[in-house]
């Protein structure tokens, strides 16, 4: 058996036994679909600009309609791709274990179009649209498919207070939302395993929920194709991509099943 057989082997006997496992996934899981980041998507015409421009609260006040054209260019790349063989073995995943938990900081909705429901967007999802002003709570959801198709006023206006649209993302200088944390924190708190695939471990607070995590007791699996700041805490370090391992491990639980 090669090593990578045995360590996903391990990995597939520690996950036998979880009650409560919880996922992070990072930008890696993403990339792997070909959805650009950030600055990748800073192409052609929006090149010129700087994130400053594009991604904060003060760029929206003011030159909203820039900012949500910008967003409209980012949702546009973003459906041109389609979830990965990582994000299909999630979902395979969930439907397993019915307490999985996946604290995601990608904004795209891969892991829901894959199939995956128990989902905690840490830093927004691009794809839903929310009232600037959230005047009917924290965040105000606002379907677009529901607005006067008329209206072609960029950015859309709240049909309950009249203020602007934007998306539903933690733009810079934003606090990540309460409920998310707190949801993620619980998260990390309660499992008894977790998957750490495809992050580099660099931005707080997400960084810290593997450390929470193994404070209490869980074992930490991460995958990922390099070193990150992770790996010292690992116990079961699977290196390389996750579109090629996530489908060998959950493939090894569901034969042993």
């Amino acid at each position: 058996m090669t090593e990578y057989g045995e360590l996903i082997q391990q990995a597939a006997h520690v996950l036998r036994g979880a009650r409560h496992p919880a996922v992070l996934t990072g930008a890696g899981v993403s990339q792997e679909s070909g959805v650009p980041t950030f600055r990748e998507a800073l192409d052609g015409l929006w090149a010129q600009y700087d994130p400053e421009e594009l991604a904060t609260p003060m760029a929206f006040q003011r030159n909203p309609k820039l900012v949500w054209d910008w967003y409209a260019h980012r949702r546009a790349l973003l459906g041109a791709v389609q979830p990965n063989p990582a994000h299909l073995a999630l979902a395979r995943l969930e439907q397993r274990f019915s307490s999985l938990r996946i604290i995601t900081q990608n904004v795209d909705d891969l892991h829901e179009q894959a199939g995956s429901t128990h989902i905690i967007h840490l830093h927004g999802n691009i794809a839903r649209s929310k009232c600037v002003a959230n005047c009917q709570g924290n965040p105000t959801l606002i379907d677009l498919t529901t607005l006067d198709p008329a209206d072609d006023e960029t950015p859309p206006k709240c049909p309950h207070c009249g203020e602007f649209v934007r998306p539903d993302v933690v733009w810079f200088h934003e606090v990540l939302p309460a409920h998310a944390i707190q949801d993620a924190t619980a998260a990390a708190q309660r499992c008894d395993v977790m998957l750490v695939v495809g992050t580099s471990g660099l931005v707080s607070p997400a960084s810290t929920l593997p450390h929470l995590a193994k404070q209490h007791g869980a074992t930490i699996i991460e995958i990922n194709p390099a070193a990150s700041t992770i790996s010292p805490i690992a116990d079961i370090k699977l290196t390389g991509p996750a579109g090629l391992l996530l489908p060998q491990l959950v493939e090894v639980l569901d034969v042993e099943a």
